[in-house]
């Protein structure tokens, strides 16, 4: 999950929700596996300089850290992400977000496969990047062949390039299908993303809490799957498109088509 606007405790979100993004680590509605205990990570920008991050193999739920962390940390835009591995070991360096300069990225679903391809696509990585993949996840090596395709300079066209590489690669191996995935990342200013609630929804889930009643239609929260039961909250974005959203509330989709890339 992700949120930018105003400053809000993260843990009103994390864990003050009917369906939160702690609580969908252990009752998960919408994906591959009901339980996501295989580690948890936050990163939020706050008042120093780029993001911070806290990564724990401990399962969202029974981490005494992030409650404390989350109770008395406020950003104005921070994203959130459990984990359930997939071949890959429970490990902190194996947990999202991950983070490059100003950047945070986050990712749900996998890459078929990925043991016979992370060889050849590490080997496509710019050498600058290579050293910073400390981890093992398929995750960590999208974002970094993500960043060689100018993530920084055009998000959505890096990861269309990006998926267009994996696909390739895949292919030369024989394998069709390969990326199976949403993707969720920011540069501190804004945010890229798969599916969001607008604020007369959040005015519904909490509808005692006076900070949600101060929301403005600049606030956006990006979540996984709903909150909640309440019909309305949570709307979801078609396959194969790409959100962007900007300060002042902006949401812009488009379509999303991973792009050819020469070998």
């Amino acid at each position: 999950m992700a949120w930018l606007g105003q400053p809000v405790l993260i843990k009103e979100l994390l864990f003050d929700s009917p369906h939160g993004i702690v609580d969908q680590s252990l009752h998960a509605r919408m994906g591959a596996e009901p339980t996501n205990g295989d580690g948890f990570g936050m990163g939020w920008y706050g008042g120093g300089e780029g993001p911070a991050v806290y990564h724990s193999v401990s399962p969202a739920w029974a981490d005494a850290n992030l409650v404390e962390l989350a109770a008395h940390v406020e950003a104005p835009l921070f994203l959130a992400h459990v984990r359930a591995a997939i071949g890959s070991p429970v490990q902190q360096t194996n947990c999202h977000p991950f983070r490059h300069g100003n950047w945070l990225f986050v990712h749900n679903g996998y890459i078929a496969e990925f043991a016979k391809i992370r060889r050849d696509l590490m080997c496509r990585m710019d050498p600058e990047l290579f050293a910073d993949v400390h981890g093992s996840t398929d995750t960590e090596v999208v974002f970094h062949l993500a960043l060689m395709n100018g993530l920084e300079d055009d998000p959505i066209a890096a990861l269309e390039r990006t998926v267009g590489l994996i696909e390739g690669v895949a292919e030369e191996h024989g394998i069709q299908g390969a990326v199976q995935a949403t993707f969720g990342m920011s540069d501190g200013t804004s945010l890229w993303a798969v599916a969001s609630a607008e604020v007369d929804a959040i005015r519904q889930l909490y509808p005692d809490n006076p900070r949600f009643a101060r929301l403005t239609e600049d606030d956006r929260v990006i979540v996984s799957e709903p909150f909640s039961d309440l019909p309305g909250v949570w709307h979801e974005i078609p396959e194969s498109t790409a959100v962007t959203v900007r300060r002042g509330g902006v949401l812009e989709q488009q379509p999303f088509r991973p792009a050819a890339v020469p070998a």
